[in-house]
């Protein structure tokens, strides 16, 4: 399958479908720190939207859109950011072509509609809690593989929430937005 990864400059789940054998590229504006620049296309995705896909996994810019980020929600509807990253979204959940666009908990659930399904990264193998939507067109919902909540409940929630916990800095968006490995693979699996 020729898929299309949006906004993703780590190349985690493209990677993931490339070792399945697909011609996966990652696309972000940004340049990508997965390895492969040979699979990344770095260049604004609207245009790309346009050309033939079998499948796209969209990450839009969370920032604007988030719960998390609720205080600044008003200066953000007043400035436009917030429509913006509003309209950037529904760019994807506009396509015909099947899609997953992924997102964590926000405003989109009440903007547009509820997601098809909320994941959690210790769903997937990892001991840590970050609740994501996922918006599907043409997919079926993703199935958990390896749930570790038992012995994540064990952890101190800062461990198990250590995402939330990162320290203000320079790459902290980027840390945060990262897929899990293990969502990455059962993404690459089970839609592929």
């Amino acid at each position: 399958m020729k898929i299309l990864v949006a906004c993703e400059e780590s190349q985690a789940v493209t990677i993931e479908f490339r070792n399945r054998g697909h011609e996966a590229f990652s696309c972000d504006i940004l340049p990508c720190s997965g390895g492969h620049p040979e699979w990344h296309l770095q260049q604004d995705v609207i245009e790309l939207l346009r050309q033939e896909w079998d499948m796209i996994i969209a990450f839009p810019p969370c920032t604007d859109l988030a719960v998390s980020g609720a205080a600044w929600f008003e200066e953000k509807r007043k400035d436009g950011r917030q429509q913006k990253s509003i309209d950037f979204f529904m760019l994807f959940a506009n396509l015909k072509t099947p899609y997953c666009i992924e997102n964590p908990v926000g405003i989109m659930s009440t903007v547009w509609r509820k997601p098809d399904q909320i994941i959690q990264p210790y769903e997937f193998g990892h001991p840590e809690q970050k609740k994501t939507c996922l918006w599907l067109n043409g997919l079926p919902l993703l199935k958990e593989t390896k749930n570790v909540k038992d012995e994540m409940m064990l952890l101190p929630k800062n461990k198990r929430e250590r995402l939330h916990y990162l320290s203000p800095g320079p790459d902290r968006a980027k840390l945060r937005s990262k897929t899990f490995p293990g969502i990455a693979e059962a993404m690459a699996k089970q839609w592929g």
